[in-house]
């Protein structure tokens, strides 16, 4: 399986090498869909040979360039990320005590999970937190979602919370997979609201796919940019 870290060193060649416009992936991967979201962010979801069954990827981007490398499993179970303003990655653990599950969610309407990752430039990070189905399914681009209602809390090897986030997410039954919205991050001594919401969603063969370059809320100082990225997995 190709690692965060290491696609991310594939992708960076590629990148420099295309038309500023274009977002190239590596050899063997094959995009399904690129989102244009809030806060001046894009972001293409893809597949690449080699990967287990069901291993979907993912890369964002801002106005500076890429932001974010990560992978998840047929349960949207985060498996490993690169985030490379800090330069520093993260895996799953091998074990964890309560995975997350995707099909939990969809069949009882929420799904609980307490997972660890593993970083060798930041350590142990331990995360607990639930996802709630509200009921609620939306249409945003003619691509039919789920909304959910989530909170999480992120803990430092010595149980020190380093963060803790609370708001509403989106799910897509088709493509197994959560896509960002709206949420308040709490860190210690402040916190700031944050949208990801998906306001296009584009396909193979349409203008804009694998674009590498945000369309929506670009040009305005964000006030907060990840404030805790030691943590953020989604």
């Amino acid at each position: 399986m190709i690692r965060a870290g290491a696609l991310l060193c594939v992708l960076a060649g590629p990148v420099a090498a295309q038309a500023p416009d274009t977002f190239s992936l590596p050899a063997g991967c094959d995009a399904f869909v690129t989102i244009q979201s809030r806060s001046c962010s894009v972001e293409h979801h893809f597949t690449c040979a080699g990967d287990a069954e069901g291993v979907k990827r993912r890369v964002s981007l801002s106005e500076d360039g890429l932001t974010y490398a990560g992978s998840t499993d047929t349960e949207a179970q985060w498996l490993d990320s690169f985030h490379p303003f800090t330069g520093h990655s993260e895996r799953l653990e091998s074990s964890p005590a309560d995975p997350a599950s995707l099909t939990e969610l969809l069949e009882t309407g929420r799904d609980s999970y307490d997972f660890t990752t593993l970083s060798d430039q930041v350590g142990p990070t331990r995360y607990v937190g639930a996802d709630t189905l509200t009921g609620e399914v939306v249409t945003i681009d003619d691509v039919t979602l789920r909304r959910t209602a989530y909170q999480i809390t992120a803990y430092a090897a010595d149980g020190t919370e380093l963060w803790s986030s609370a708001g509403n997410e989106y799910v897509s039954d088709d493509w197994r997979m959560f896509i960002g919205g709206t949420g308040r991050v709490t860190v210690p001594g402040d916190a700031y609201d944050k949208n990801d919401s998906p306001v296009e969603f584009i396909f193979p063969g349409e203008p804009g796919f694998l674009s590498a370059n945000p369309k929506h809320d670009c040009g305005v100082m964000l006030s907060q940019l990840i404030a805790p990225i030691q943590g953020e997995i989604s």
